[in-house]
């Protein structure tokens, strides 16, 4: 996977590890293209690869604005970002937070 947005030109790639974070995937992708155009362009290769190498039908949401494209792949989820956009929502932060106990406050 990493390879298809690396050959698409991609930028500023991270990788984060949700294993005990988060029951919703085991990894969180995400990663920049230049414009609304880009953005759509890296996604729809993405979507083609994973369709071609057997792994099911991914969910996708915002393709039709392509500011932020979200591709659920199962185990991976895919965020595809215009850089104003990924600045705003940084993700990147909030998933680096360490989570506070159950009925423990956050400090």
């Amino acid at each position: 996977m990493t390879s298809s947005l690396d050959d698409d030109k991609a930028e500023d790639l991270a990788i984060i590890d949700l294993h005990g974070k988060s029951s919703i995937a085991d990894y969180m992708v995400i990663a920049n293209g230049r414009s609304d155009r880009h953005v759509g362009a890296i996604a729809e290769h993405l979507l083609r690869k994973v369709k071609d190498r057997g792994f099911g039908r991914a969910q996708v949401e915002g393709m039709g604005k392509r500011d932020w494209v979200l591709i659920d792949i199962g185990d991976v989820i895919v965020h595809l970002f215009r850089p104003e956009v990924r600045e705003f929502y940084n993700l990147e932060k909030m998933w680096s937070i360490e989570m506070a106990e159950p009925g423990r406050a956050a400090l």
